[in-house]
This record gives C-alpha cells, structure tokens and sequence, in this order.
C-alpha cells in the first residue's frame, strides 16, 4: 500500500514547497480568529488518550452508564472494546430508537465546482492532480437541483472544492438561493469561512455547515496539507464555532479516518462536538464517519486501513456518547455496511450520489472529475424500498418554514 505522506510527491514541487511552506499553526491575512480556548481542550485531551491502557472492566462501567462521560468515550473506542461490540449495538440501537425513533433522513450532495487551492495529497480536487474542472454556472445549478428535486428529496448538501477565488461566497450564496426554490433542507461542505460570511451564507438559506477536520493530530495535519489556507489547522478547527455564531442552526464534525491514528482522532471528533455541544446547547450536531477512498491518480490508497468492525465501533461509540446527535454514513462505504448501521446507529443516508460535477443532469455539458470513488451507487429509490424493507421509515424533511 502506497503510504499518505510526502513520498507520493514530484521532488520538484517537494522541494519548492519546502523552501515556501508556511507555518500550519500561523493564521493567514483575513482569517478571523474568535475568543475561544476549544482547540487546546481537544488537543490536551486527545494527546492524553491512550486507548491501550483501557481494559474489559472499564468498557463494561461504561456501558453500565446511562449518560456517558469522555472517559467513558474513550473506552469505548478502546481495542478492549472490541470484544463488546455486539452490545454496543444492541445499546447503540436502544439509544437510536429513543431520541430518532425508527427515522432516518435522506439527502444527496451536489458538487457544484471542482476547483481548489490546497495541496492535500490524499484528495482528489488537490490543486496539482491533474483532473477536469470544472464550475457550474447558475444554470446549471438548477437544472442539476430541479433534476434532484425529482426523485423527491428535500435535502441537499452543496459542496464546491476550496478555491475562494473560483467559488466566492456570492457564488455559493446564490447556490443557495436557488436550492430554496427546491428543498427544504440546504446544508454546505465547502471552505471554512469567517462569521459573518456564515451569516450571509445563512441569510441565502443555508441551514448547516459541516467540516472535516481530516486529522486533529496537528503534525501529521501539517505533513498531509503541504500548501494553500486549507494547511492553517486552528482556522480549520475553529469552522464550527464561526458558522454557529453566525446563525447557521447545525454544524458536522468528521475526522477522515485512516489519515492517523483512527482511535485518537475519533475522541478527537468527539471531544470537540461534546465541548461545542455544551457551549451552544441549542445547536443541532451530528458526525460523519468517513475512511480513505481511492481517487483519480492514486488507486492505491487503501480505505481497509480502519476496518469495518473498527468503523462501526467508532460509530456506535459516537451514538452511546452523545445519544442526541446525528450520524451519516456516506457512500464511501458499500451498501451492504450502510443498510446494517441505518437503524442501528446512524440516522442520515445519502442516495443518488456522484461526487462529480455536472453528473445529475445530461443537459449540463461542463462536468468535471470526481473527488473519491463511491461504494454505493444506489437511487434514491433504491435507497428509500432498502429501508422500508428493514422497517425503518426514510424522511426527507421534518422542517415546516412559515
């Protein structure tokens, strides 16, 4: 397996962005900085987690609990709780049925742009991977919604690649816009931004926000996000607590698992959606759990480097600590994996994915590359007679605007 670091690069462009590097932990020109201690109580207390230490005993005074603590977190995600995981199923579905009952939501993404300005070396848009871009135009835009609309959904997630110059908040603003016509539910995966573009954003309709943090381990970070605003860890980490404060009524928290040690960073996620959690009690959280993919011009990396008893131990891990939080499973995953934790822990699901730009609708000519290979191709109707089957009841909206 090809390894996510620095070896995969050109020595010329190494070289070059050795000499230029800025500082990771160094805020840009315009980059906001809010009054805000989060990032060291997450980081102090992931560098303190060591999941080896945790035994069987602790895992079973953890599922004893009925409200969990992060200590109780922590051995949750332990290798001692391994052994457990049929039972943290078994709560985990206990939890899910009490505060989501037998729901689960559903939504498609749409990836209105390709463009970006970092240098990830894990990601398919990274500005040196030579792929198609490409950008939709406000026509284009509402031909792919309307195209969406049609299979009945009512929530849409608008992603764009980092590149503000190609896609500036009045561009995504009016994407916004235009998905009110057709949805209820706007969510955005887009470039962290300053607070008052998150109140402007969600003054076009944008509803939530959610960023992944990739890896809260800030040196492997640093080796992984070698140029552009995307390498500056603290602005990255501080998205969350921008968007809320500038009205936006939910935020998503992820750690890209596989990037680093999977266990600490899904603490890590924890951690700092518990913390944001108690300082805006009124804001509506949820996680996403995704593993590596391949993308175009690196096929080797391997997403089985979390394995799938590994991944549904984080994600059940996730539901037993903040019972009340939404879970996704994207289609990173196979459909097999995905039917099994609906239900079960995860309460949101996508359907009628692609992660290319222009692919939903056949009268938009400009379509460009895809970020990661998906797992699970299925409709929207696929998706909705899957759920049905395992009785569940598939929602695609429980917001009324008057």
């Amino acid at each position: 397996m090809q390894q996510i670091n620095e070896s995969i690069l050109n020595d010329e462009i190494r070289e070059h962005l050795k000499e230029n590097r800025i500082s990771h932990m160094e805020y840009l020109p315009g980059m906001e900085r809010i009054s805000s201690d989060l990032l060291e109580q997450v980081t102090s207390r992931m560098d303190a987690y060591d999941p080896a230490r945790y035994t069987a005993g602790d895992v079973r005074r953890a599922l004893a609990q009925e409200n969990r603590t992060p200590e109780d977190f922590a051995a949750l995600l332990s290798p001692a709780a391994a052994p457990f995981l049929e039972e943290m199923a078994r709560k985990a579905k206990e939890e899910t049925r009490k505060h989501f009952g037998n729901t689960v939501y559903l939504f498609t993404p749409l990836y209105i742009a390709n463009y970006c300005e970092n240098y990830c070396i894990y990601c398919g848009f990274n500005c040196h991977n030579k792929i198609r871009r490409a950008r939709l135009n406000e026509e284009e835009i509402e031909k792919e919604m309307r195209k969406i609309a049609e299979t009945g959904l009512q929530e849409i997630l608008i992603l764009t690649g980092e590149s503000p110059s190609k896609s500036d908040l009045t561009y995504i603003g009016e994407a916004c816009r235009i998905a009110r016509r057709y949805f209820k539910v706007i969510g955005l995966e887009v470039y962290p931004m300053n607070t008052e573009d998150y109140r402007y954003l969600h003054g076009c309709g944008a509803d939530y926000v959610t960023v992944f943090q990739e890896t809260y381990h800030a040196g492997k970070y640093e080796t992984l996000h070698l140029a552009g605003p995307k390498r500056i860890f603290p602005y990255r980490f501080y998205a969350q607590e921008r968007a809320l404060l500038g009205g936006m009524r939910g935020v998503g928290f992820a750690a890209l698992l596989g990037l680093a040690d999977f266990r600490k960073d899904a603490f890590a996620t924890g951690i700092h959606a518990w913390l944001l959690q108690r300082k805006f009690p009124q804001a509506e959280i949820s996680f996403s759990c995704p593993r590596l993919r391949p993308i175009i011009n690196n096929e080797k990396i391997n997403p089985q480097d979390v394995h799938e008893s590994q991944l549904l131990q984080v994600i059940t891990a996730y539901r037993l600590f903040l019972p009340y939080a939404g879970i996704t499973v994207s289609t990173r995953e196979c459909a097999r994996f995905r039917d099994h934790v609906m239900g079960l822990a995860a309460t949101k699901i996508s359907a009628g994915v692609s992660t290319g730009v222009g692919s939903h609708c056949e009268e938009v000519e400009d379509k460009g590359d895809s970020q990661f290979e998906i797992s699970d191709g299925r409709t929207v109707a696929e998706v909705w007679e899957s759920l049905t089957r395992r009785g569940l009841q598939p929602v695609m909206s429980d917001y009324l605007y008057v």
